[in-house]
């Protein structure tokens, strides 16, 4: 069973979204949906340019409340558990140029 579902229909989306400083991978999933730290959820997602969607279990390791400050999105940010060095390949590869951008991401 999916828990979230999340699209990344652009790079910069995509961007927002990649928590690098997280080992081996992360993503933040922007939702409104109440989650706890440690909470172990399966996440179905989609990445922009691409019509397969692509699932992992994951570890809840990060909280924005609503009203995070700098206008962050409420979500959270997932580890990713399963097959996460090939989750971490085919996101790194979409954002090769943009990895060492300066812009705001969703949690830091």
């Amino acid at each position: 069973m999916v828990d979230l579902v999340v699209n990344f229909d652009t790079l910069h989306h995509l961007y927002r979204a990649y928590m690098p400083f997280i080992q081996p991978a992360g993503l933040f999933i922007a939702t409104s949906e109440s989650h706890f730290l440690g909470q172990e959820l399966t996440i179905a997602y989609q990445l922009p340019g691409s019509t397969t969607k692509l699932d992992f279990k994951g570890t809840v390791v990060w909280i924005n409340p609503i009203g995070a400050s700098g206008g962050r999105p409420a979500g959270i940010g997932v580890k990713i558990m399963t097959d996460a060095q090939t989750h971490k390949h085919h996101i790194e590869n979409l954002l090769s140029r943009e990895l060492a951008s300066g812009d705001q991401t969703c949690t830091m």
